[in-house]
């Protein structure tokens, strides 16, 4: 009899993928980034991000991801850095991209954002609901959290 093991069950389930952006403004909003307010999450205030689809590259996921939360159209300037995190006991990683604005925002989508708002690298530290997106902020431009300047 040629019986062949049976595989192992998955000792966690697999990560889920997203990516977004660190969009810095230009003209009016020069020197400033675009958060956005959450209405799934009520009163967040977070970086434009979203979930990759498929077998998406993950810059690429990032720039949709601007576009539909933000309505603006980005160019990616680098990568800035990475979040991690558990939603329940699933991993999550998200792949942030500082990119640039470019041009006037377009339509964006209202069922999931409120609001998209242009802050000081600094004050967009103090106002983003989770610790990783300011310590992430932070490390980019170099700023304090909550009076630790």
């Amino acid at each position: 009899m040629d019986k062949k093991p049976k595989a192992a069950p998955s000792a966690s389930p697999p990560a889920i993928v997203a990516a977004g952006g660190i969009v810095v403004g230009r003209g009016a909003h020069e020197g400033k980034i675009a958060v956005v307010r959450r209405k799934r999450y009520r009163d967040e205030v977070a970086l434009p991000k979203g979930k990759q689809q498929g077998d998406e590259a993950v810059e690429l996921t990032a720039l949709r991801e601007v576009k539909e939360e933000t309505g603006l159209q980005a160019t990616v300037c680098g990568y800035a850095g990475s979040t991690h995190y558990f939603v329940g006991s699933v991993p999550k990683v998200v792949f942030y991209y500082l990119m640039e604005a470019a041009g006037e925002p377009q339509p964006r989508d209202t069922d999931e954002i409120e609001a998209v708002e242009w802050m000081t690298p600094d004050a967009a530290v103090d106002a983003l609901t989770h610790q990783e997106d300011g310590n992430l902020v932070k490390a980019v431009f170099g700023v304090g959290r909550r009076g630790l300047r």
